[in-house]
């Protein structure tokens, strides 16, 4: 037998043995392998759907995580602007406070001042006026230690009188 030339026979068992050994992997083989094959493909494509799943499930996550993280913000700014808000108006009704405090203390010292000013001016018109006693009492003293003078001063005031 030549390898070249192959007779009848050769090429005549070797395609029967070729299809009976089609036949018994048809059989036994292939539906495995093609079930195994289908298999693989079905749980591929599962986990491709869920990761596609997944993906859109992050994507919404993450959208979500951004709307929190906004709100949050807007929370955050908001509570800042109402604490500035309080901080004003506790410096405003402070400063009000102190100003009414202020004035009262103001309007009490100008009062007292005032009420210290009346005592005061009181007190030295009773001084001038028992310094005033007391010089013109010295005054009349002197002038009217001797007999003439009382009598002439007498004189003088009596003329007064009448010419009234």
């Amino acid at each position: 037998m030549d390898l070249v030339n192959p007779g009848f026979g050769l090429v005549f068992w070797t395609a029967i043995t070729f299809l009976f050994l089609i036949v018994i992997l048809r059989k036994f083989a292939w539906k495995p392998i093609l079930g195994a094959v289908d298999s693989r493909e079905k749980s591929i494509q599962k986990a491709l759907d869920s990761a596609e799943e997944a993906k859109k499930e992050m994507q919404n996550l993450k959208a979500d995580n951004e709307k929190m993280k906004q709100e949050a913000r807007q929370e955050r700014d908001a509570m800042l602007k109402e604490a500035q808000q309080m901080k004003k108006q506790m410096i405003s009704e402070a400063a009000e406070e102190a100003a009414k405090k202020s004035d009262d203390i103001i309007a009490k010292a100008q009062t007292a001042i005032e009420n210290e000013k009346k005592a005061a001016i009181h007190e030295l018109r009773q001084q001038v006026a028992q310094y005033s006693i007391e010089i013109a009492e010295k005054v009349l003293k002197e002038e009217l230690k001797d007999k003439k003078a009382q009598n002439k001063l007498v004189d003088r005031e009596l003329e007064k009188v009448k010419l009234n």
